[in-house]
């Protein structure tokens, strides 16, 4: 990317060495599990929260601060990767954070899907996409997900949920329209990529990204029972799956999790998949997911520094961040055990 003009991956590499050591890490979550969320709050003020705890501790309290300063935070944090980066680097970065576009787009069809209320359905909302606040709240406004679907027509996802809306309600499943999200997404992500030096661990990293979407997805769909050929919402870009590979081992789980062990992920994700095929925990499959992306960028990130893959890892980081003290603020609130909410985290 320094051979574009106008790019500044030294500086904003740099500024991003800076944000990711001020990251929690497993001492401060072993601490956190421990406290209540009016200590988690308190915990936070005398760290990178500080500014945002500050400022909206006048008017809330307990897990609803912490809510409200994680999301504050979060879309400040990549505000400044914004207005740090410049030409093609700044291209890459805004498109990649339109990730979030397509995080609000799933969580408010989960939320209607799942009767949740609209105020929790908010405050999961990540406001660092492109989609602005009023924008958002005409999402969350709508009575129902056709209603979602109507209102974003006019954006690059109202194609797709246009002809998964269909599949959607022949078999009350989400996922032809989270699919459909997600191909809207990483097709804009990928078009007009060009691939050097500069980008080639980045190209590397969305493969991987694009690859543990398509294993999620299939075997979310190998467990539903649904009749959806998985063909149809394949997620073009990856390099471990072909669309008809997908589409029968998605049939299959016991041949979709031999075939991930047998891939280039196989090391990182062995455990999971040893716990995948024995309890059968999904759930926790896919935080090994995200742990072993995690992983596989930061490895990416070292080969070739002056790119957008640091950058790309630290937005992943920051994420799980904030994820794990959302689910351990939540947690505690909820009075689960401390043994329960540690399994709830993202930690490498």
């Amino acid at each position: 990317m320094s051979t574009t003009g106008g790019s500044n991956p030294e500086y904003v590499t740099a500024r991003v060495k800076a944000r990711r050591s001020a990251l929690y890490g497993d001492e401060e979550y072993r601490k956190l599990i421990r406290m209540g969320p009016a200590e988690i709050a308190r915990f936070m003020e005398e760290s990178d929260y500080e500014d945002e705890i500050n400022a909206l501790g006048s008017r809330h309290s307990g897990v609803d601060l912490i809510e409200y300063a994680l999301n504050r935070n979060l879309a400040k944090q990549f505000d400044d990767l914004l207005r740090w980066a410049d030409g093609r680097l700044y291209d890459l970065i805004a498109r990649y954070l339109r990730k979030f576009d397509a995080w609000n787009v799933k969580t408010v069809i989960r939320g209607l899907y799942s009767g949740a209320d609209r105020e929790a359905v908010s405050d999961d909302l990540i406001r660092a996409g492109e989609f602005d606040e009023e924008f958002l709240k005409r999402l969350l406004d709508a009575p129902s997900i056709e209603e979602v679907v109507e209102r974003l027509s006019g954006t690059m996802f109202g194609p797709g949920l246009d002809d998964a809306y269909d599949d959607y309600e022949d078999t009350d499943v989400l996922v032809p329209l989270e699919n459909a999200v997600d191909r809207a997404y990483y097709s804009r992500l990928l078009d007009g990529l060009v691939v050097n030096e500069a980008t080639q661990q980045y190209r590397e990293f969305l493969e991987a990204e694009i690859d543990f979407r398509n294993a999620r997805n299939g075997l979310r769909l190998a467990q539903s029972g649904a009749d959806i050929d998985p063909a149809e919402y394949f997620i073009q870009g990856g390099s471990l799956f072909s669309a008809t590979e997908l589409a029968t081992l998605a049939q299959n789980r016991d041949e979709l999790v031999s075939k991930i062990r047998e891939s280039k992920y196989g090391d990182e994700l062995s455990a999971a998949l040893d716990e995948l095929e024995s309890a059968e925990s999904l759930i926790r499959f896919e935080r090994a997911l995200d742990v072993a992306l995690l992983k596989y960028t930061d490895q990416l990130g070292h080969v070739f520094p002056l790119s957008i893959t640091p950058i790309a890892s630290y937005i992943l980081a920051k994420e799980r961040e904030v994820d794990n003290i959302r689910a351990i603020a939540r947690g505690r609130e909820a009075g689960l055990p401390e043994e329960q909410i540690e399994q709830e985290l993202v930690i490498l």
